[in-house]
């Protein structure tokens, strides 16, 4: 249950509790302290029990305690393949295999199920199964969310849950990483990963957002789920006033706040060797490239006979000097001598400018709409007549820059306005003199939108690029009057950005001149034009070499290599990248404010970082941010974190928690069933240094979790909601696990753990529904049979076949999931095409692998899929059910290669229609909608084609109107290709039914033995003919079998049954 549904519950009662006079802060806090889950939890002996022989460990003793108050007795042990399935199923989400299964059944030890226990908890796919638990708390998600719901990459934080769990990270440390890994000492890669947790919030990139509006809203999303998943508390209902029945007064949700409110959201790059050798191998080909230009300059147009006697290299030489020269003396002429200005103090309304060697402000932080940037300047130099503003790439902005817009052209940027002032150093309270800028020329501007907007008087006027991003840009403005003035002065320059849309500039850099003509802008950067300046024969080796570097990578001569080398550089790879938490540095931090009714636009008072009065203050040590939130989180003495994992891991197992509200431990909430227990548990998991594994074990090997589901007619009337736990209960598996049951049964399943999200079929217009629309490409290989919790997560339209079986969208955080029955999950299992691909990839494992006997068939299959050994009326139903199927596929009455078939592959008679041959009285044609056209006037005719496909299943489709009775044939040639030795030809044929003067569907099995080569029809009536409206034939490339299509498809339609059993998606 997310917050909005107990806000609405809140909404709807709250008429009543207002009417009661409200109670002070501090009747509120004692109040609250006398709350049983805000007391520490106390480590109470078990009690004393009458049937102690039935106890196992500790667990029993608390719920046998009960049980027997209430005079009531536990339920029988399952049997050891319930036992078996139920464990396997919790553990490691997959059904026990028969093996396995065989090998406990077998073992004549006592402890032979502890030993399987203990094997699942070994396996890799423990992690799998238990993150996908936790990804649901984490509203993991592949899609940013909203309106735009595009992609983003952030996989690794997934495989990180997964490793931890495998390696039983202490939940205090499993805490502290995902809260704040980045801000541990040395932090590893791994630590940085895991603070994804928190940038599982989504993202709003609609049009005309407010960046930092979003950032509020992500900042609410993540109080709010910290709350819920270590806390058990309903603390989002805070955000816009104090709660109505909880001891939390809604500034403590805003210092709660204030502790995330410093973390930058950012991307990390992640190390790949083959992708790093594959990006130096470039590199050092760029160098290569770029070293030959000088001696590879093009010769002169007119080389054939000026300079001809020389060699080839001398000629290139010369050329390249001719137009070297020509260059700098061009460029000389318009250069000016600049004075790049080193900035002294800087300073913005939202993002950070970070002061670079070589005297540019690199921007980044937040991005706003409305930011301005105001630097300082010192200025040793008077008659200053022009500024120019450098605007340079860096390889931290998007594109690489010049500006800092994300979505639509990264690296773009909006400028709105500039404005310069100066005043006199050393002058008590001396006045700013405006600087009028009145002539601005830009490297570059798209359409009307020029440098020349940011010095006229229309707000809504701006500079930007469009798509010339990746490249530096400069601006040069002429003042009106000039800077003049004999004492030292400071320069000051505020860059304002007011647009609808957040895009920065990222990187500038300013320069002046006093050069009394009017200087235009150059591309050229501003120690080149100072060089340019300077005498050719003042210049040292390196100078003369910076500025030949420079002119080659201008120079129109070496256009196309300049273009190769730009190619080569775009096809490196990018390394993959996660989304993390990086804490901003102290001089950058931002400042909290209780937000008014919770509106981002209303401001109040500021607030200071801290946790709830009502629960224990921050640990000795621990600073008031986000590692310190973790760690008071996973302290010892915080009431909560401890009962809340517990209490989760036990609903997840015993189907209910011992509190049942499992996201509410406030007041609202129920109370523990089991109240000593719940301590019990949470301060044994302390004990055993927060070892989820070691407690699950406890769980899954107590003899209250070992009862059978099955109730008697009392104790169901006495305890319906089985809240004593005298008998085990009975629920459906998550709709992940349904999936990767079908495909484990089958053999199909892809066991490889991590990696990107994978596209198992679904039909693409499911992602199309929502309006940012994804192309769903199905994938092909192996990962077509990845375990669902890989599966590609688009919260705009989650995959259809976990949605119907309730999984959560990635919105918001899902405490627990809900259960719903409706016949949509039965047509799922029966018709998804995963689950029916695992239905015939399952029949035919039966038909290879299994003895031709079809009672132990039967019993395999059965085993496959539901674990245990069928019963003698289950053996029967299934003998009969297939000879029943197999009757109806033999008849006709089913097309039998359709229901067996897997993974056929069409051959497209359309595009190959010139193909075709045929006698006279025939025409072949392809119609205005791609179809093939085929009409035979006579019964004696034929039409034939040629094709190649594989030996194995094939099935020849047709839409087609005979003229009357016939018995029209296909026929085909094959041909066996062996090795070193002679071709053998086949022709076979096969004859159907027709229906005279109807259009009709038609289909006709093939199977050949050898490689397809050619195909033929004949109508097969006396004096008529046909009209076929289309024709294709699908093949598949799985091996033949030495069965007959029909018991195959009787196979297949029996497993489908099978795995669409509502025991084969429960666990017992």
């Amino acid at each position: 249950m997310n917050c909005l549904k107990s806000c609405v519950l809140i909404a709807l009662v709250s008429v009543v509790a207002l009417r009661s006079p409200p109670l002070s802060a501090d009747s509120s806090e004692r109040s609250g302290r006398d709350h049983w889950s805000f007391r520490p939890p106390v480590h109470i002996p078990p009690p004393e029990i009458e049937h102690a022989v039935w106890v196992r460990n500790a667990i029993d003793r608390f719920i046998l305690a009960k049980i027997e108050a209430e005079d009531l007795l536990p339920s029988e042990q399952a049997d050891v393949y319930t036992m078996v399935r139920r464990v396997s199923l919790e553990l490691i989400g997959l059904p026990p295999s028969i093996s396995d299964t065989d090998s406990v059944v077998n073992d004549p030890r006592p402890d032979a199920y502890e030993r399987y226990v203990d094997r699942l908890f070994a396996s890799p796919h423990y992690g799998e199964r238990w993150a996908r638990v936790w990804l649901d708390l984490a509203r993991y998600a592949d899609t940013n969310g909203y309106e735009k719901d595009r992609p983003r990459s952030i996989w690794p934080y997934r495989d990180w849950v997964i490793d931890a769990l495998n390696a039983d990270m202490p939940f205090s440390q499993f805490t502290v990483e995902q809260i704040a890994g980045d801000m541990l000492p040395a932090a590893s890669l791994s630590q940085k990963i895991a603070t994804g947790f928190h940038r599982n919030t989504m993202l709003n990139q609609e049009g005309g957002i407010d960046p930092e509006e979003d950032r509020f809203q992500q900042i609410v999303d993540r109080v709010g789920t910290t709350g819920m998943t270590w806390l058990g508390l309903t603390i989002a209902c805070v955000q816009c006033h104090e709660h109505k029945y909880d001891p939390f007064p809604q500034r403590e949700f805003y210092q709660l706040f204030a502790l995330m409110n410093n973390a930058d959201e950012v991307k990390l790059p992640l190390p790949d060797t083959d992708i790093a050798a594959q990006r130096a191998s470039i590199k050092q080909q760029v160098e290569e490239l770029k070293s030959e230009w000088k001696d590879k300059f093009p010769l002169a147009a007119d080389d054939a006979t000026e300079g001809a006697q020389l060699p080839v290299v001398q000629r290139r030489q010369l050329h390249f000097e001719q137009q070297f020269s020509i260059w700098r003396e061009k460029a000389a002429a318009q250069a000016r001598h600049w004075t790049i200005l080193q900035p002294d103090t800087y300073q913005s309304n939202a993002a950070t400018l970070t002061a670079l060697e070589d005297g540019s402000l690199l921007v980044g932080g937040d991005a706003t709409k409305r930011d301005a940037f105001e630097v300082k300047y010192k200025l040793h130099l008077s008659g200053i007549t022009a500024m120019r503003l450098e605007l340079m790439l860096h390889p931290t902005l998007p594109g690489g820059g010049p500006g800092r817009e994300v979505i639509d052209v990264p690296g773009n940027f909006f400028l709105s306005h500039l404005q310069l002032s100066v005043f006199p150093d050393g002058v008590p309270n001396a006045a700013e003199q405006m600087v009028q800028m009145v002539r601005a020329t830009g490297s570059v501007s798209k359409d009307k939108r020029s440098s020349a907007n940011t010095i006229d008087s229309d707000p809504e006027s701006v500079w930007t690029i469009g798509q010339q991003s990746g490249k530096p840009q400069s601006a040069v403005f002429e003042l009106q009057q000039g800077i003049t003035g004999e004492t030292d002065s400071t320069l000051k320059l505020v860059i304002k950005h007011f647009h609808y849309y957040p895009a920065s500039v990222g990187r500038f850099r300013v320069s002046v001149t006093s050069d009394p003509t009017p200087p235009e802008s150059l591309v050229v950067p501003a120690p080149i034009e100072s060089l340019l300046l300077v005498p050719a024969a003042d210049l040292n080796e390196d100078q003369q070499a910076s500025l030949q570097r420079y002119f080659l990578s201008v120079a129109p001569e070496l256009a196309e290599a300049r273009e190769i080398v730009e190619k080569l550089r775009k096809s490196q790879p990018s390394f993959p990248t996660t989304m993390v938490m990086q804490e901003r540095l102290t001089q950058h931090t931002r400042t909290t404010h209780l937000h008014e009714r919770g509106e981002f636009l209303k401001p109040g008072d500021r607030v200071q970082p801290g946790v709830p009065r009502v629960l224990p203050p921050f640990p000795e040590g621990a600073s008031a941010d986000r590692l310190g939130l973790g760690r008071w989180l996973a302290d010892e003495s915080n009431p909560l974190t401890a009962r809340v994992a517990m209490n989760r891991h036990w609903a997840i197992l015993f189907g209910r928690g011992l509190v049942s509200t499992t996201e509410d431990f406030g007041s609202r909430g129920a109370a523990p069933s089991h109240p000593g227990l719940l301590d019990w548990l949470a301060t044994e998991f302390m004990r055993a240094g927060w070892s989820q594994k070691v407690m699950q074990r406890l769980m899954v090997t107590s003899a209250v979790y070992r009862q059978r589901a099955r109730s008697s007619p009392e104790l169901l009337h006495r305890d319906p909601q089985n809240v004593l736990l005298a008998r085990a209960s009975r629920s459906r598996v998550d709709a992940e696990i349904v999936r990767d049951i079908a495909l484990t049964a089958a053999g199909l399943l892809n066991a490889r753990l991590g990696g990107p999200s994978v596209f198992p079929p679904q039909p693409n217009e499911v992602t199309n529904f929502a309006y940012g629309r994804l192309a769903w490409k199905t994938d092909t290989g192996p990962d077509r049979y990845r375990r669902g919790l890989y599966t590609f997560s688009k919260r705009t339209a989650p995959y259809a076949g976990f949605s119907v079986f309730d999984a959560p969208s990635g919105e918001a955080c899902s405490v627990r999931r809900e259960r719903s029955n409706t016949p949509l999950q039965a047509l799922t299992v029966m018709n998804d095409e995963v689950f029916v691909e695992a239905a015939q990839a399952l029949a035919r494992q039966v038909v290879r692998n299994s003895s031709q006997n079809i009672n132990d068939r039967t019993a395999r299959l059965f085993r496959t899929v539901l674990t245990r050994p069928p019963g003698p009326q289950e053996q029967n139903y299934m003998r009969a059910f297939l000879e029943d199927q197999l009757e109806r596929f033999r008849s006709g009455q089913l097309q039998a290669v359709v229901v067996a078939g897997e993974r056929f592959k069409r051959w497209d008679f359309a595009k190959k229609s010139h193909a075709w041959s045929s006698a006279q009285k025939c025409d072949v044609d392809v119609s205005a909608d791609g179809q093939l056209k085929i009409k035979i006037n006579d019964s004696d005719s034929r039409v034939t084609t040629e094709l190649t496909a594989p030996a194995g299943q094939a099935v020849v489709r047709l839409r087609a109107r005979f003229f009357q009775d016939a018995k029209p044939r296909l026929l085909w040639n094959s041909i066996d290709r062996p090795v070193a030795k002679s071709e053998s030809k086949y022709s076979n044929s096969a004859s159907f039914d027709a229906h005279p003067n109807e259009w009709k569907q038609y289909a006709v099995a093939i199977r050949s033995k050898s490689e397809l080569t050619s195909l033929s029809f004949e109508p097969g009536s006396d004096g008529g003919g046909v009209e076929i409206d289309w024709i294709d034939l699908s093949y598949s490339h799985l091996p033949t079998l030495d069965t007959d299509v029909a018991e195959l498809a009787a196979w297949t339609t029996l497993c489908r049954a099978l795995l669409n059993l509502d025991e084969t998606i429960t666990k017992e």
